[in-house]
């Protein structure tokens, strides 16, 4: 990782997950932390701030004190995803997935104007956004949205660079079950996928890293899902 060591990189939703797997990166790589979300946490070599990315006056407040950082994550969800049926959705939760977005764009606006020039941004969205599977519309849209955020943003924010990865179907902290029942539910979810089984957190954040480390990619979708989408 030759152009990482020695840079400062702020990573939102950095406590949990894909955004912390990032984070471990990133610090084991040579370069200064600082994670911050909704939840209060110590993680060792890091810089643990607590702020939710729908705050917009933290936000701004968290990249003023840090401008001139090299690299900005945004893994945080935002808040709650409504799942389910599309005609028997709640159309409020519906809305309210859209939450993601907003702390994207948030945090993009916010943060790019405090970054150095030849800074790097990366966002995640999901493969929902390009294949249909049940209950899962309004992920989905929010993910086509990030992902269509990403490519037209892209030409504004130059030198700026910003890409994002697109994960499967991942075993991370996000799913409360447990068990037989979480070994089911990801068991089913990936049977059909070339890669039949789910993906982990550090796989993902490898893409991430590769995204922040080449200097020649930009408005870019990397796929990270075991194959979901070609099946």
């Amino acid at each position: 990782m030759k152009n990482i060591d020695g840079k400062k990189a702020i990573v939102l939703g950095g406590t949990s997950g894909i955004g912390l797997e990032t984070a471990k990166m990133l610090r084991d790589a040579g370069c200064e932390v600082i994670t911050a979300s909704r939840r209060e946490t110590e993680l060792e070599g890091i810089t643990c701030e607590q702020i939710d990315v729908l705050d917009r006056d933290a936000l701004s407040d968290l990249f003023e004190k840090h401008h001139g950082f090299d690299y900005l994550v945004n893994a945080a969800t935002g808040g709650t995803r409504a799942i389910g049926p599309f005609l028997e959705m709640d159309l409020d939760g519906f809305q309210n997935s859209f939450a993601k977005l907003w702390g994207y764009v948030n945090s993009v606006r916010l943060g790019a104007p405090h970054m150095n020039n030849n800074g790097a941004i990366v966002l995640f969205s999901g493969y929902p956004a390009r294949k249909w599977r049940p209950g899962v519309i309004a992920i989905g849209t929010v993910g086509g949205s990030v992902e269509a955020f990403i490519r037209l943003v892209a030409s504004e924010i130059q030198p700026i660079r910003i890409n994002g990865v697109a994960p499967g179907l991942i075993d991370t902290p996000m799913s409360s079950l447990q068990g037989d029942a979480r070994r089911e539910y990801y068991q089913k979810g990936t049977e059909t996928h070339l890669i039949p089984r789910p993906g982990e957190a550090n796989e993902v954040a490898h893409a991430a890293i590769f995204l922040l480390e080449n200097e020649f990619v930009t408005g870019t979708i990397v796929d990270v899902d075991g194959g979901a989408i070609a099946s």
